[in-house]
């Protein structure tokens, strides 16, 4: 009885004190990111096709956590995702077999900061019409697998939001 009467309270803390968003309360405008040059070497490690193979975060048994305004956390895990390093275009194509299906273009650079710079694009909207997108962390880049980091908050606490990507052959 106690454990679910903690659970119910931390539920609903949760969602009175989140976002829907993985962002602060709107998706960050792009156009504050820095962007003072852009790290090639690591947009190139990118290039190509991968995989979301988990996504961590304290609390994901209780907690719910709406990714890139797109779909529950949950739903991103087994997603792909194709990176284009010379124009830094994409695309991601979310397949989990208990969320709705979704795939879109995507614009995204690395900045020499080790920002992650991401814009979801509607349908027939170029790149330069869309005034939101997301800022994440990059570490662990290797030839094989790489993390995005997400920041949000808990609860008034800081809590990082790990997306693990690994490469499809």
């Amino acid at each position: 009885m106690r454990k679910i009467l903690l659970i119910c309270t931390m539920t609903m803390l949760v969602f009175a004190c989140k976002s829907g968003s993985t962002t602060p309360t709107t998706p960050e405008p792009v156009s504050n990111a820095p962007m003072t040059k852009l790290d090639r070497a690591s947009q190139v490690g990118i290039k190509g096709d991968w995989q979301i193979v988990s996504v961590s975060y304290p609390g994901s048994d209780y907690i719910k956590v709406n990714s890139f305004n797109l779909a529950d956390s949950k739903c991103l895990i087994g997603s792909t995702w194709h990176f284009i390093s010379n124009n830094n275009k994409g695309n991601l194509t979310l397949n989990s077999p208990n969320c709705t299906g979704f795939t879109s273009a995507i614009t995204w650079y690395i900045n020499k900061e080790g920002q992650f710079v991401l814009k979801i694009l509607d349908e027939g909207l170029k790149s330069k019409k869309v005034k939101t997108g997301f800022v994440l962390g990059v570490r662990n880049q290797s030839e094989t697998s790489f993390e995005l980091v997400d920041k949000i908050n808990v609860g008034s606490k800081p809590t990082d939001v790990v997306y693990l990507f690994q490469k499809v052959n």
